[in-house]
């Protein structure tokens, strides 16, 4: 059953695989806002700031992001709309020609909170990223992780991020209406709540954002026969609400943004 569980959470986002390198930097400028990717704005606001990521625009410094996830970050032979990398398209719209942005991924595929948490340090090491999306959960669900043993995972795995001196995004699980009655998913969504406040730090709510375009019928995630084109769909819009999510955590005003 939770091999099934785990095959449908993978066949939602396209089959997913993705690269160590970095994510399309060759990826196109992104247009309007489409509609079906709309959300209503309390989605896509913190109070939790990103002041690393604020400085470094404010100084023009290179803007480095690791999106650190599962097989679900990327989309197979279709690496320029996975969500890190219309992220990265966004990003630069937005900033001036001269902002420098890199989003990078590091797939922990099939690890729980605590087996990627311990990878963290020399990770960081490697990387020295500005900003941090660590997208974590969805194993820990399938596998039935105790979820004081998984709140005390991400605890550790955000020190270690933190420590290392980046700004730390926490994405959770993916919403699924063909496992959500599989698997336990509220312990995980809400230990994943409680760590965001402890230390301060924004909450990407993936789960809510995917239920509403579910609810709403922008996107019909229970039927699985439009495939890769749906994964597609469904990136372009993550890729679009995380870059927003992103700027109004840091803050940035009309003077940092290019339109």
């Amino acid at each position: 059953m939770k091999a099934r569980v785990l095959l449908s959470l993978i066949l939602l986002c396209g089959g997913l695989a993705a690269p160590q390198a970095r994510a399309g930097d060759a990826a196109p400028a992104a247009p309007a806002v489409p509609a079906a990717c709309e959300l209503p704005s309390y989605l896509l606001t913190s109070e939790s700031q990103l002041p690393k990521v604020a400085d470094a625009v404010k100084a023009g410094k290179p803007l480095e992001i690791l999106v650190i996830g599962s097989r679900s970050t990327a989309i197979p032979a279709s690496e320029d709309a996975s969500y890190p990398a219309r992220m990265q398209a966004i990003l630069k719209d937005k900033l001036p020609p001269s902002e420098a942005v890199h989003v990078s991924v590091e797939i922990q595929s099939k690890k729980t909170a605590e087996e990627a948490a311990a990878t963290f340090v020399k990770l960081m090491e490697a990387k020295r990223p500005t900003l941090v999306i660590w997208q974590t959960g969805t194993v820990d669900a399938i596998r039935a992780i105790d979820p004081d043993d998984f709140r005390g995972a991400v605890t550790e795995g955000v020190a270690a991020l933190q420590n290392a001196g980046a700004d730390v995004v926490l994405m959770n699980l993916q919403y699924s209406p063909r496992t959500e009655t599989m698997i336990s998913v509220p312990p995980y969504l809400d230990n994943m709540r409680v760590v965001a406040q402890e230390h301060d730090i924004p909450l990407f709510d993936r789960f809510a954002i995917m239920r509403q375009w579910n609810d709403q019928g922008q996107f019909d995630l229970f039927s699985p026969s439009r495939g890769p084109e749906l994964a597609k769909q469904v990136h372009d819009c993550l890729g679009r609400a995380l870059a927003q999510f992103v700027f109004d955590a840091a803050h940035l005003g009309p003077a940092q943004q290019q339109n």
